[in-house]
């Protein structure tokens, strides 16, 4: 048994006596915590936390002692939407973007989702599992403890296939808890162009067939988009994936409302992503749901398109989830500190509610709420210890800077 003592923290963020399954509306702007605080770790999981005051230790046999005067400590983050296994950047549709050419216009020319799935047809698993390692480590090292990979650079049978069992692997490997995503209604394939009925066969009777005997996916996702998916293409793909165990995500309200929200909630959706064009009806719909709604300010930023409602949203009693969308294309960084900051100053969002959104409420958009997203009792041991910092609002306050000094993740300190 490994056994983890952190003691005189400044600060335990982020704490629960009863697990809550996510944090809505006004709530989001608390965030509980114990100033002056000890943490108890024994092998992969929580066992017990309080103030310094109350500590006391009978038993110091094996046990590793760590001192985080000055310091915080924090749920380790969980990223709910990436994109992060994929063949190669895309730095030219950048400077394509720096030239006046929109993101549509890229993608009508070959760009966007195309491009990569077009340099993926011709790199290896072995390659695209060597370069996703690196990025899990450089998320790791930024206070990601979770995350959920999607699929849809592939758009063929082979392509698919080939990512997800990447992502399968990297589930084996890392220390990280990776949730796999099921993306391959990402964009039509140039080839099905006029029949897209065919491609969506394909989706349907190749690709989910040898999902389920492998076991390769949790969720299943749709780009549900003016110019990729409609919602009733939406609905045959999510069905086929809820048949074999896949629970529903979705891809909706990126550049136009054509009724993709509704679409996910039909069908149970864990979450619905993006939401930079909302309509008052999707939002009166949202509330009636237990759908968690997921921003994705980086890409926002990346593309200079709209930033989602936040506020409309949490004030309209809705809770929200931060995601990095990690990709080549719209937002080629995991860095979920920077999300926060770009949830406080173009959400308008407190930096209480940014916290919330990228721990409990992530926790939730990847299913996870049980086990992860708090410093509660019985939940897994995956927390960051801040390096010496004066409050929570330091961390979305000092963007671009890593103010995380040691990551814990299962229960074992990497640094």
């Amino acid at each position: 048994m490994s056994r983890i003592l952190i003691k005189n923290i400044k600060e335990l963020v982020q704490v629960e006596t009863e697990i809550k399954k996510k944090v809505v509306g006004e709530d989001m702007k608390t965030l509980p915590s114990i100033k002056d605080a000890w943490l108890a770790i024994e092998d992969d999981l929580i066992v017990d936390f309080g103030k310094m005051d109350d500590l006391e230790i009978t038993d110091w046999v094996g046990l590793e002692i760590l001192d985080a005067d000055g310091k915080m400590v924090f749920p380790s983050f969980c990223d709910s939407h990436t994109h992060l296994v994929y063949a190669a950047s895309r730095e030219e549709e950048f400077v394509d973007r720096i030239n006046g050419l929109t993101y549509e216009e890229i993608a009508k020319k070959g760009g966007g989702i195309l491009n990569s799935a077009k340099k993926l047809q011709n790199t290896s698993e072995e390659d695209l599992f060597n370069d996703a390692w690196k990025r899990l480590e450089e998320i790791r090292k930024t206070g990601t403890g979770a995350v959920e990979i999607k699929s849809g650079y592939g758009l063929s049978v082979e392509g698919e296939l080939k990512m997800l069992r990447v992502i399968k692997r990297l589930k084996a490997e890392s220390d990280l808890t990776i949730k796999a995503n099921f993306l391959g209604a990402h964009a039509i394939p140039t080839d099905y162009k006029e029949k897209r009925s065919e491609y969506i066969d394909l989706i349907i009777n190749k690709m989910i067939p040898v999902i389920e005997s492998e076991g390769l996916a949790d969720y299943i996702d749709v780009f549900c988009e003016t110019n990729y998916y409609t919602p009733e293409e939406t609905d045959r793909v999510l069905q086929a994936g809820i048949a074999i165990g896949l629970t529903p995500k979705i891809h909706v309200n990126q550049f136009t409302s054509i009724g993709g929200i509704q679409a996910g909630i039909k069908n149970n959706a864990l979450s619905v992503d993006h939401l930079e064009v909302m309509e008052e009806q999707d939002i009166q719909d949202l509330i009636q749901s237990d759908v968690m709604p997921t921003l994705l300010p980086s890409c926002s930023f990346f593309l200079t398109i709209p930033y989602a409602p936040a506020r409309r949203l949490i004030d309209s009693g809705l809770p929200v989830c931060l995601a990095t969308d990690f990709n080549p294309g719209s937002t080629p960084s995991g860095n979920m500190p920077f999300v926060l900051s770009l949830a406080c100053i173009n959400y308008k969002m407190t930096p209480e509610e940014a916290v919330n959104a990228s721990t409990i409420n992530a926790a939730y958009a990847m299913g996870l709420n049980e086990t992860h997203g708090s410093i509660a009792v019985g939940k897994k041991a995956n927390i960051f210890i801040t390096k010496e910092i004066s409050s929570v609002a330091f961390i979305p306050y000092s963007f671009g800077s890593n103010n995380i000094e040691t990551v814990i993740l299962n229960g074992k300190v990497e640094g």
